[in-house]
């Protein structure tokens, strides 16, 4: 008979923690990795933070429109009072500042930049979610089908995670919404250019969680766990989606909060050239775009939005970080 074989060093670090109480009584109360990956995430204060301004920024972007509706309030309104006509300035200090315009108006037509940074929080936040969402699909799919088949399976989707990643994102995204601002497939306005967004942001973006997933899958389908499903006759989609998947959640999980703040970047960068959202629909880097006319009289139409999409992006990736810390120890 083989004697048990003791786990030492390295091998017993790696065996989940636990959590002695009662040691009086002889019991034993263990913690699922979920709980310990809890624990681990409380105790990173920078994470804590960035996740708590994550969920207000969510929830100031499901309920942006419900607010506007229930007090009235439109992002597109013109105050031409509140302008002077002969700047095109707010009137006042402080991009005219006001209890009813706490952050001002923007310059020429006197919208509420409060309402619009409202506004621009709900696009960024949908194209970011929705491209990411897309990107985790297909990259997740693509990965673990190459990881686990191997061969020339593998060798096809490696190349074509190559081909996508030489790709010219930006200039491909300048040219297709160019040339899908009229409308098309049924759609125009706002719907037309976040479905655009979301598209060439998410389908050419796969690639990056594909090849983390492939790495993990390539580990995992050596696992005693696989071999057993194997052995009682599972079947390769069984396999891939019951026994593997289960297994990357937690790196997809982290890959997620770390691509949002991309994301949002990037749906900024093109409303600033011109071929994301357009006006007048809110959005921060169309609002950034208007800004640069009038940065050096009035720099506060150009500071709130830019601090908006700073602070978004930095709690994203505090978030991430700490995730990524707390479900992966060895990443300290």
């Amino acid at each position: 008979m083989t004697a048990p074989i003791e786990t030492t060093g390295a091998a017993a670090e790696a065996q989940p923690e636990a959590v002695l109480e009662g040691a009086g009584k002889g019991q034993i109360e263990g913690r699922s990795l979920g709980q310990i990956a809890w624990t681990r995430f409380k105790k990173d204060k920078a994470a804590v933070a960035g996740g708590v301004i994550v969920i207000l920024l969510i929830l100031l972007a499901v309920l942006s429109r419900p607010l506007q509706a229930m007090l009235g309030l439109d992002p597109n309104a013109f105050n031409q009072d509140l302008i002077d006509a002969n700047t095109s300035l707010p009137k006042g200090s402080w991009g005219g500042m006001s209890a009813d315009h706490p952050l001002g108006v923007d310059p020429k037509f006197g919208r509420d930049i409060a309402t619009r940074i409202l506004e621009g929080s709900w696009v960024s936040l949908v194209v970011a979610f929705g491209a990411t969402i897309l990107s985790n699909v297909i990259g997740a799919i693509m990965g673990v089908v190459a990881g686990y088949y191997g061969g020339r399976v593998d060798s096809i989707i490696s190349r074509l995670m190559d081909t996508f990643l030489a790709f010219p994102l930006l200039l491909f995204a300048i040219s297709i919404s160019a040339t899908l601002q009229g409308g098309a497939f049924g759609l125009e306005g706002l719907p037309l250019h976040l479905s655009v967004l979301i598209f060439v942001i998410g389908f050419f973006n796969w690639p990056y969680l594909g090849r983390i997933v492939r790495g993990q899958t390539l580990a995992l389908r050596e696992r005693e766990f696989v071999d057993a499903s194997r052995g009682m006759g599972a079947k390769a989609p069984y396999i891939l989606f019951r026994e593997l998947m289960p297994n990357l959640v937690g790196p997809i999980i982290v890959y997620s909060t770390l691509l949002i703040p991309t994301n949002i970047l990037f749906e900024a960068s093109l409303s600033f050239l011109g071929v994301g959202i357009q006006p007048p629909q809110a959005s921060w880097g169309g609002m950034l775009r208007e800004a640069v006319t009038f940065y050096q009289v009035d720099p506060q139409y150009m500071i709130v939005p830019g601090l908006a999409i700073f602070v978004t992006v930095l709690a994203f990736n505090l978030l991430g970080d700490g995730l990524r810390d707390a479900l992966d120890p060895r990443s300290r």
